[in-house]
């Protein structure tokens, strides 16, 4: 009996594992950045098998493939030695893994490496171990020769013939052929056993018409080893003619003694066997007798499974695949033939080499966190478990203080950097062996958003939004999101708080839109991310198509007007028969309606408008038919659309009960188109008169359904059917039906309690809603007493869904719970919830704040903690107030805009890492103690300076292209120099070309460069940044633009080039000497009167290269006619003349031979004036010749 003693430590130990609560195991993302920084232990990946069989034909391979950061090495062991690879040369390991390759060379065995093998890979935090591999080389030894002597058997007796194959590795395969290489048939009477052996029940006299070969296939040689064959002699009393064999009677008509079932195998009344679990089962009985004996089975006490059992080799052999412990027991064979039966009983036991219950895993743990590794296993016997640390026996490890061993359990407490490592779990007994790795890893990792930054999420109103914020750190951040940078946290009412870091507001509304931020904060730090949220009204068809009947020819319009939020750019879609729409040019398209014009049969079917916006969608659909004009009579139906189903009829109510009724309704002409289901609606008259709401949906070929309903509510009921089209009327409602009252069923939602001064505490939960009151009188009963108290629970009843408790202490936790009550009783009562009062000013402040170890951009702090009841109130956080004073860059003005950072810590010596600092910078400090509404005093405030470090980027880099064969390159100086310029680095290259990289350097001062390019299509990639004593910064990359099409490109001003003005000169001298000849022509007659000085210019021009056709522009009036109209242009022309017979002699203006006619007239547009074809006599003509010949004008002809 245990003593006093014994029961106390007895209830110690229950109570702590009562008490014991330990982290979740942190679940490291698989975000590549994360992975590439997450310091882990080894885990082993990829491993031979246990027994491991290898072909002494090929090189051996052992695999051992493992992960881990850094990198393992591995090493062997081999017979529980270390193996030295380096020293055997017939031995390799391969790069970055620890799989072994053993060669062979000419006379090398491959037996010399047979043994156990056992892999152990390494890194800084731990050793993780394979299996131990038995390493075998495969076996196909030679059949021992023998001579054998004729096998005399009396006919109708039994025979065993047996085989006794050479042991291989594996063993080999058996079965039996004659010399010819022909199987032996096998059949009820003759059959091979499991032990290769050949049985005969009974022998024939034909049986010696053949002899017997047992063969043996080795399956990793792939060779058949061949015994020698048995020959038989069979005795007959008379004698043997073959031709009188024949099936029905086997024996020819010979008297065989017949005789009792025996067996063969197995012998005796009873046997045993034992086989493992999971493997497979095989019982065999063999009998011998004749006639040939059936053989049936039995399971004393239970029936044979006939889902797992298979009988085979004519019911010979019971075979189990998988076998379980249910599968133990007593087997029985019954062996029978009309003279007699026999029975074998065999005794199996199951037993089991060790398999998992709960298999160790991983276990991901932040400083100072709790943890437990389990080991279960079981088996048959139970096996041992053995805890191994990086290979080595627990009981022979170091001793560590944080760690518990209780059996199959380690439990770790209060975990410590350091302490990673890689545990080994060994489940052991007779039949076999389990080894499981599972590392400890101790990681602190500050807080990171996963997600991208600043994303921008539209929601369409009312719906329900995700608002999602992946992050990571060690231990796990707490998170919280804010709105617009204000308030406190949101969680509750409209929005719910997922543990995953998501923010569900429950329905968007216009006033949601903002921007949201998400703070993850832990120990070691903060991150945040933002996200803005845009709240857009829904785009919807106000106006649907509706389906249409129309006369071929005629015009039909398809409606669909569309309202959405302003913001949102749409797009609306016609689509026929699910297939887009084309267009063309007969169907027109505008904002609101598709019209058809002279509509025809190709135009008849479904047509669909879909609107779409980037966050949303709707659609609507209307069949179109197209009718001869004789089908538009009424009694024609078949050509008529499907339709609308009519509104259900006739609603009876029957079978009432206390919460149930039977609707009963008539369903109406369904209009070509089956109904798919109806709608139950439903409207009472006490709590919300009027309105009618869905119930329930049931399937179109029902007509009678009970429906559930709520108590104390006065319903009535209508039905709408639905089909392919869209829903009919509702039907004309159903009497009413009141159910009766009773007490509530449901429990108030959303219990919890809060202060909301210093001394008091607001209980708070969510109203039932009307259908779940029951009964009239809706109160609730609420119950509250501080926690651990023992005090009496304190009840108040009220009808508001919120009571406060004043003159309470401050920041006093509570246990609150409620009920719900009406006249008909009391609901069941709630969980009891956990809630507190309210907080008030924390009365102490940290001090000798104090900083270290300043850096460019970071900075470590001390600080003296708080008495956290000083706090009173929630401990949130130590909150660093810290602002940029000023920059030790001479003239740079900087922000002293104050930026925060929380710390959650209660050690006794807390510190904190502030990051993200600008170098070469002043910066001031001081913290306060912080709880959910109020700070502390502020500590005594610290000033610090950042070190000097690399700048940023340039504050631009721009590349213009003044010319042809320059670049010219500008920029300035970065907007944080991090420190004093020292100047800047320009490297560049070709474009595609990596090789030719070259480099300048210039002093800070210079923000210009010019480079020569050695062809214009040359381009270059530039990357520019700034140096400081610290080193060079962030590069600011562009590219030259393209000479094609240069956006870059300064204009050269071309007015100052000598090639231009030496051109226009050039223009200016041709144009003076045109004018010079043309005022000459002129001068003899005035051929161009009121023409105009381009107008005569023109022409003139045209006189001289009279060898081209004449342009047909002239001199116009303002109204577009040519001014033709002259007194001078009635007259004669001077200077020409006709012939009598119309051809026209050439003259220094005629127009006739530039003319399409030898009239000299144009078409009858009035293009031409008709006075240049008047004729003229011979006599006046040849004198206008004359006088042609001594015109001093023609000298100046002949020089044009």
């Amino acid at each position: 009996m245990l003593g006093q003693g014994g029961r106390v430590a007895l209830t110690v130990m229950a109570s702590v594992l009562l008490l014991w609560r330990e982290a979740a195991s942190i679940e490291v993302p698989l975000d590549p950045k994360i992975q590439q920084d997450l310091k882990q232990p080894p885990t082993i990946t990829k491993q031979s098998v246990k027994d491991y069989i290898v072909d002494p034909r090929d090189n051996i391979i052992i695999e051992c493939e493992a992960k881990g950061n850094p990198v393992p090495t591995f090493s062997w062991r081999r017979n529980g030695k270390f193996f030295n690879i380096g020293k055997n040369p017939m031995v390799t390991m391969r790069k970055r893994s620890g799989t072994l390759e053993i060669g062979f060379r000419s006379g090398e065995r491959p037996e010399d490496y047979e043994g156990e093998y056992q892999c152990f890979a390494s890194n800084d935090f731990g050793v993780a171990l394979s299996n131990k591999i038995l390493l075998r080389v495969s076996k196909a030894p030679l059949w021992p020769k023998e001579v054998l002597d004729p096998v005399s058997v009396t006919e109708g007796s039994s025979l065993v013939l047996p085989c006794n194959p050479p042991p291989g590795l594996p063993p080999p395969l058996t079965f039996w052929m004659n010399s010819f290489m022909i199987p032996i048939r096998q059949d009820s009477r003759v059959s091979m056993g499991l032990n290769g052996d050949l049985y005969f029940s009974n022998v024939l006299a034909q049986d010696a018409e053949t002899d017997y070969s047992c063969n043996a296939r080795f399956p990793f040689t792939h060779t058949i080893q061949q015994k020698n064959p048995f020959t038989l002699k069979v005795h007959t009393k008379e004698p043997y003619n073959e031709t009188s064999y024949n099936a029905s009677d086997p024996y020819g008509g010979r008297k065989v003694a017949e005789t009792t079932p025996t067996f063969l195998s197995p012998t005796g009344r009873e046997s045993s066997k034992m086989v493992l679990r999971d493997e497979k089962l095989q019982l065999e009985c063999i009998a011998a007798g004749l006639p040939t004996p059936t053989i049936k089975w039995f399971k004393r006490g239970a029936e044979l499974p006939a889902r797992k059992v298979k009988l085979e080799n004519h019911n010979k052999t019971l075979k189990i695949i998988g076998v379980s412990e249910e599968d133990a027991g007593e087997y029985v064979c019954l062996a029978n033939n009309h003279l007699g039966s026999i029975h074998h009983s065999i005794f199996v036991q199951v037993k089991a080499a060790p398999y998992w219950l709960d298999k160790p895993s991983n276990l991901v743990l932040a400083p100072d966190e709790n943890g437990r590794l389990v080991c279960r296993a079981t088996g048959n016997p139970k096996p041992n478990i053995q805890w191994l640390i990086n290979g080595q026996p627990l009981e022979t490890a170091p001793p560590y203080p944080n760690r518990e061993v209780l059996g199959d359990t380690i439990i770790f407490r209060s975990v410590q950097i350091g302490s990673s490592a890689v545990y080994q779990c060994n489940a052991s007994n007779q039949h076999g062996y389990l080894l499981a790795n599972a590392f400890v890893s101790v990681l602190d990792m500050p807080p990171r958003m996963l997600g991208p930054k600043n994303l921008l999420i539209k929601v369409i109103e009312n719906n329900r939004t995700l608002l999602d914020c992946p992050f990571f750190g060690s231990p796990i951040p707490v998170l919280r999101w804010f709105k617009n940078g204000q308030g406190s946290g949101l969680d509750g009412g409209q929005y719910r708080l997922y543990i995953n870091g998501t923010l569900e507001i429950k329905r968007a509304r216009a006033e949601d839109e903002g921007t949201y931020t998400c703070v993850a904060n832990s120990i070691l730090g903060t991150a945040e991310n933002q996200v803005r949220l845009e709240v857009k009204e829904p785009t919807r068809i106000v106006r649907a198509p509706e389906h249409q009947s129309a006369v071929r020819g005629s015009t039909v319009r398809l409606d669909c007007k569309v309202t959405s939020d302003p913001s949102l750019p749409i797009t609306v879609v016609w689509t026929k028969d699910e297939k887009p729409l084309n267009l063309g040019w007969r169907l027109k398209k505008d904002d609101e309606s598709l019209t058809i014009p002279n509509v025809n049969e190709g135009d008849e079917g479904k047509y669909t408008c879909a609107v779409n916006s980037e966050i949303d969608q709707d659609s609507a659909s209307a069949r179109l038919t197209v009718l001869e004009e004789g089908l538009l009579h009424p009694s024609v139906s078949s050509a008529l659309p499907p339709d609308r189903p009519d509104p259900p009829v006739d609603l009876d109510l029957s079978d009432p009960a206390a919460r149930s009724v039977r609707l009963t309704w008539i369903p109406g002409d369904d209009h070509r188109s089956p109904i798919t289901e109806f709608l139950v609606q439903f409207e009472e008259n006490r709590w919300d008169p009027g309105r009618w709401q869905n119930m329930s949906t049931y399937p179109g070929d029902l007509n009678s359904v009970i429906l559930q309903l709520k108590p104390y509510v006065n319903y009535q009921f209508r039905v709408i059917a639905i089909n392919s089209v869209g829903q009919s009327e509702p039907s004309r409602s159903s009497r009413r039906y009141k159910t009766s009252g009773a007490a509530p069923d449901a429990i108030p939602r959303d219990l919890r309690g809060w202060g909301s001064k210093k001394d008091n505490m607001e209980i708070a939960w969510e109203s039932l809603p009307d259908l779940d009151r029951n009964g009239p009188n809706l109160h609730y009963s609420v119950w509250w007493r501080r926690k651990d108290s023992g005090e009496e629970w304190n009840n108040v009843t009220t009808f508001q869904p919120i009571h406060v408790v004043h003159n309470t202490e401050t920041y006093v936790p509570y246990e609150i719970k409620i009920q719900a009550m009406n006249d008909f009783g009391s609901g069941p009562e709630s969980n009891m919830v956990i809630g507190y009062s309210g907080e008030d000013k924390p009365s102490e402040t940290p001090t000798d704040l104090r900083v270290s170890q300043v850096k460019d951009k970071t900075a470590s702090i001390y600080w003296k903690p708080v008495d956290l009841s000083s706090v009173h109130g929630e401990f949130k956080e130590y909150r660093l107030y810290y602002w940029r004073e000023s920059s030790q860059v001479p003239g740079l003005v900087v922000s002293k805009k104050k930026m925060t950072k929380g710390f959650y810590t209660t050690v006794a010596e807390p510190s904190g890492m502030l990051s993200d600092l600008v170098p070469f910078s002043r910066y001031k400090m001081f913290m306060v103690v912080a709880n959910n509404r109020f700070e502390s005093q502020p500590s005594n405030e610290v000033e610090f300076t950042t070190m000097e470090g690399v700048p940023d980027a340039p504050k631009f880099f721009r590349i213009n292209r003044r010319g042809l064969d320059t670049i010219y390159l500008e920029w300035d100086k970065p907007l944080e120099p991090n420190g004093i310029l020292i100047g800047y680095r320009l490297k560049y290259q070709t474009v595609n070309d990596s090789s030719q990289q070259k480099l300048e350097t210039f002093l800070p001062n210079v923000t210009q460069f010019t480079l020569r390019l050695p062809s214009r299509s040359t381009r270059y990639k530039f990357s520019l940044s700034a140096l400081t004593q610290m080193g060079t910064g962030e590069e600011y990359a562009e590219e030259s633009p393209h000479f094609a099409n240069e956006a870059y490109i300064d204009q050269v001003d071309i007015a100052t080039q000598g090639w231009f003005i030496g051109l226009m000169c050039a223009i200016a001298l041709i144009i003076l000497i045109l004018l010079i000849v043309c005022f000459i022509k002129r001068s003899r007659g005035g051929k161009y009167p009121g023409a105009g000085y381009v107008t005569a210019l023109t022409k003139c021009v045209v006189r001289d290269k009279k060898d081209l056709p004449l342009d047909p522009v002239d001199q116009k009036d303002q109204d577009g006619s040519f001014d033709y109209h002259s007194d001078e242009d009635n007259k004669p022309l001077q200077g020409s003349q006709t012939s009598l017979d119309g051809n026209v002699k050439e003259s220094d203006d005629s127009l006739v031979d530039y003319g399409e006619g030898g009239d000299g007239q144009f078409n009858e547009d009035g293009s031409f004036i008709g006075q240049y074809t008047v004729k003229k006599d011979k006599d006046e003509t040849e004198g206008n010749e004359s006088s042609e010949a001594t015109s001093p004008v023609n000298a100046i002809y002949s020089l044009a």
